[in-house]
């Protein structure tokens, strides 16, 4: 399999104001989103008056951190038509690598990379099964959900591992200038994901591919040097969240980030970005977190049951696919 340094993959390009990657999310992609938002953040600001409050909205952010930097890593698998349901078990396990090493008594600029690295090479694994074997996405990552959860609890024991002097917990729970540490990380992803989705050859590739990837092979693109490195940045977005996870818990729990897929499918689908593939932005990926974010948030001012919040965060993830179907039946990107 052809590989490359992420510096050759990603070469910069001069940005034209008057072009625009043909598969990015238009403005009103992400506008309509933003307007539920805003309709939720009115409602639930009537309806429970502390919601609307400096504290409450740093709080919502800092909750959503995790699921939107997750969203974002997804948010270029997806573009290209390929799914990783991976993303929240291997937040277990980059989280368990960090904490036990941690405890171990190694310094937190040597953990921290090692779980990072841990991150990349889950990515790396199953970006090589989907591009180099052509196996489905779906089955791949599929098991590396299984599996990757399995290795949390063998190596947990099925215990939690806990510290009172987690050598990172600033990254959970510090702030700079008033701002949660996890925001300002969670900004850099963002930004760093922008520059690398919109204003590189690389983000042009990822478009194409998804769009139509035995068009973009004929035009010279690596489709399947693409591929790894989507599901590489997938992994690595779940190793910053593992981080974040464990640094504000303190501890690794064995089954820390389970489900935490379905929350950062459906962020990015909500964003406006195609399951179909070929179409999708990250501004839509950060705002179909915050409503995510919001609707918890508000739902538990309110009193709301743990088990009606399921009900609802399950019929979110529906509307979420439904509302993709329709768009892609109203541009012509999928089946009838």
């Amino acid at each position: 399999m052809e590989t490359t340094s992420l510096t050759e993959a990603v070469p910069r390009e001069r940005p034209d104001p008057r072009r625009r990657p043909r598969g990015r999310a238009s403005v009103t992609d992400w506008l309509g989103v933003l307007s539920a938002l805003l309709v939720l953040v009115v409602v639930f600001a009537i309806a429970a008056p502390y919601f609307f409050t400096v504290p409450n909205l740093l709080d919502i952010a800092r909750q959503i951190a995790v699921t939107a930097i997750l969203g974002a890593g997804l948010t270029f698998v997806i573009i290209t038509a390929g799914i990783d349901l991976s993303v929240g078990s291997a937040v277990g396990v980059t989280a368990f690598v960090a904490v036990s090493l941690s405890l171990g008594g190694v310094p937190a600029l040597v953990a921290l990379p090692v779980a990072l690295a841990a991150g990349v090479a889950i990515g790396l694994v199953n970006g090589a099964l989907v591009a180099g074997l052509g196996l489905a996405p779906f089955i791949v990552t599929l098991a590396a959900l299984t599996y990757l959860r399995g290795v949390t609890y063998v190596g947990t024991d099925g215990t939690t591992l806990f510290s009172t002097d987690l050598s990172y917990a600033t990254l959970g729970s510090g702030a700079v200038l008033g701002i949660p540490t996890p925001v300002l990380v969670m900004v850099a992803v963002f930004a760093i994901g922008g520059y690398l989705l919109n204003r590189t050859v690389f983000g042009r590739w990822v478009f194409a591919v998804g769009g139509n990837p035995e068009a973009a092979r004929l035009a010279g693109i690596p489709v399947r040097r693409v591929l790894v490195w989507v599901y590489v940045l997938s992994g690595l977005c779940a190793a910053i969240g593992g981080v974040i996870a464990s640094a504000r818990l303190q501890s690794s729990v064995p089954d820390l980030g389970s489900g935490y897929e379905l929350s950062a499918i459906a962020a990015v689908v909500l964003g406006g970005t195609s399951l179909m593939g070929g179409r999708g932005s990250l501004t839509g990926t950060f705002l179909g977190a915050a409503i995510m974010g919001v609707l918890v948030n508000g739902m538990t001012l309110l009193d709301v049951s743990s088990f009606y919040q399921q009900i609802i965060q399950g019929a979110v993830i529906v509307v979420a696919v439904a509302l993709d179907r329709l768009r892609s039946r109203r541009t012509g990107a999928g089946p009838a």
